[in-house]
């Protein structure tokens, strides 16, 4: 690290469970952040200003007025401008020492497990289920950690899906895929605008955490939040030994 960067990163440098050490592997990871909306919103931020060295921004959607309750990458005067660019821009404001890539499109197929295979974690902060689960392929698939993150109403959800562990369970697990599961969405079930802060940001200290080396990651738990009663709940997640995803793994 030079001069600047000791200076910009030094309340890291003061934890013991971090140091320099921590620092380096931080500047030098590359986390993607699939959607910068209300949840990439705040965990990108925190990633960037916390040094992760390159972040790859993914969104397909443009700024709109109502993001701006709770998507705090995004200004009024960004409106119709593609949410990608407008958070790549809003990142590098706060850390110009680090790189983003914006990539302004719905990733899928090749193109998903080529962008996955090139971080060190990614971060799941979209808002349906056939992108969730085709996130969650490609990271078992590429041997990448997941950090999975959701909110509606004002309920909260945070998981951390790590494939290099052989006891670490996936998205499938938890929410097998074709089940009848219902798709809730803020455009239409509202959204308390501080949960989205709350759990992306928690989703940026996982991430933080495996890119860093250090600390315990919540593998295996599902954490749930109300923020009426402000209550988390911990809730045991074991890996599905006949996962159709998962399940072949080592």
């Amino acid at each position: 690290m030079n001069d600047e960067q000791l200076l910009r990163y030094s309340r890291h440098l003061l934890l013991d469970e971090m140091g320099v050490e921590a620092q380096e592997r931080l500047l030098a990871s590359t986390v993607l952040v699939v959607g910068a909306g209300g949840l990439g919103s705040p965990a990108s931020l925190y990633l960037a200003g916390a040094g992760v060295g390159r972040i790859l921004l993914a969104d397909d959607d443009e700024v709109d007025l109502t993001n701006l309750q709770r998507q705090i990458l995004h200004r009024q005067d960004r409106i119709g401008e593609p949410k990608a660019e407008s958070g790549r821009r809003s990142l590098l404001e706060l850390n110009p020492g680090i790189e983003v890539l914006a990539l302004p499109r719905r990733l899928a197929g090749d193109d998903l497990l080529r962008q996955v295979a090139r971080a060190d974690v990614v971060l799941d902060c979209c808002d349906n289920f056939e992108t969730r689960h085709a996130i969650n392929r490609a990271c078992v698939q590429a041997g990448v950690p997941l950090v999975s993150g959701a909110a509606i109403r004002f309920d909260g959800q945070l998981a951390v899906f790590d494939p290099r562990r052989p006891e670490s369970p996936c998205y499938h697990c938890l929410f097998p895929e074709g089940e009848d599961v219902e798709e809730v969405r803020c455009a239409t079930m509202g959204v308390f605008a501080p949960l989205t802060g709350i759990v992306g940001t928690m989703q940026a200290a996982e991430a933080l955490k495996i890119a860093g080396g250090f600390g315990k990651p919540t593998v295996g738990r599902l954490m749930l939040l109300d923020t009426r009663e402000m209550q988390w709940h911990a809730i045991a997640v074991p890996r599905d030994p006949d996962c159709p995803v998962c399940g072949h793994r080592p």
